[in-house]
C-alpha cells in the first residue's frame, strides 16, 4: 500500500510540474512574417518544392533559382534568427509548404548570443520533430554551423553542435548533415577570406558557389 501511495503521489507531482517553456523569439520578426505571408498569397509554393530555412546566410542566398535550375525553390530565411525563431514562426515559415526537402542553416547566432551547444541541438531536434509530425516524408538537410572569420572564437562550440547533428543524421535516414566547413578552409585550417564578404561573417558569391556545389547532390536526389 505504501508503494502504491508513493507511486500515485509521484504521478500527481509529475502532472502538476510546469511544462517546458515554449521557445522564445530572439527578436520581433513580425515584418518578415508579413512579407512571407504576402509571398505565399501571391505565389503559393508547388508541392515537392525545396524549402530553404534559416538565418541571414539563407536569406542572402539570392541565386537559389539559378544554382538549382529546374528545381522549385522557396527561400524563407530571415536574418539574425535563431533556430528557436523558426519554431516560434513555424506555421508561417514551414507549414504552408509541402516541401520534399528542407535545407536548414542556423545556429551561429544562437551560439554568439551565449546559448549552449546542447540547447542549440535540442532546438534543432524540436524543429525536426515538428517537421516530421506535419510532413513525415520530408527530408531535412542541415548545413554545418560555419566557422566564419568573424566568429572564429566560437569554433569549438560550433564543432560540438555539428558533431551532435551529424550523430542525429546517422540515426535517421530523413536527416542529412552537410559539412561545408572543410571546403571553406585553407590547407592550414583557416577560413578562406575570398569566400566571405567584407564583414567576414556573411558569404561572398564565391562562398555561395561552394555551398551550391555541396548542396546540389542532396537537392537533386
Amino acid at each position: 500500500m505504501q508503494r502504491l501511495l508513493s507511486l500515485l503521489l509521484g504521478l500527481a507531482l509529475t502532472a502538476l510540474a510546469p511544462a517546458a517553456p515554449p521557445p522564445q523569439p530572439s527578436t520581433d520578426w513580425s515584418g518578415a512574417m508579413v512579407e512571407f505571408a504576402a509571398q505565399d498569397a501571391a505565389a503559393p509554393s508547388p508541392d515537392n518544392c525545396v524549402l530553404f530555412v534559416g538565418s541571414s546566410s539563407i536569406r542572402l542566398w539570392t541565386t537559389l533559382a539559378t544554382d538549382f535550375p529546374g528545381v522549385p525553390v522557396v527561400n524563407r530565411g530571415f536574418g539574425g534568427s535563431h533556430i528557436a525563431d523558426s519554431l516560434v514562426h513555424f506555421d508561417r515559415v514551414v507549414a504552408p509548404h509541402r516541401a520534399r526537402l528542407i535545407v536548414f542553416y542556423a545556429g551561429t547566432n544562437d551560439l554568439a548570443a551565449g546559448k549552449a551547444p546542447a540547447d542549440v541541438v535540442r532546438d534543432f531536434e524540436t524543429f525536426c520533430t515538428r517537421v516530421f509530425a506535419l510532413r513525415p516524408a520530408t527530408r531535412i538537410a542541415f548545413l554545418s554551423v560555419q566557422t566564419a572569420p568573424a566568429r572564429w572564437e566560437l569554433r569549438d562550440r560550433m564543432a560540438e553542435v555539428n558533431a551532435a547533428v551529424q550523430r542525429l543524421a546517422a540515426a535517421d535516414p530523413r536527416l542529412e548533415f552537410i559539412d561545408t566547413n572543410p571546403a571553406m578552409l585553407d590547407a592550414d585550417g583557416q577560413p578562406r577570406l575570398e569566400f566571405y564578404s567584407a564583414d567576414r561573417l556573411h558569404m561572398s558569391p564565391a562562398g555561395y558557389a561552394v555551398w551550391a556545389r555541396l548542396v546540389a547532390p542532396v537537392v537533386n536526389r
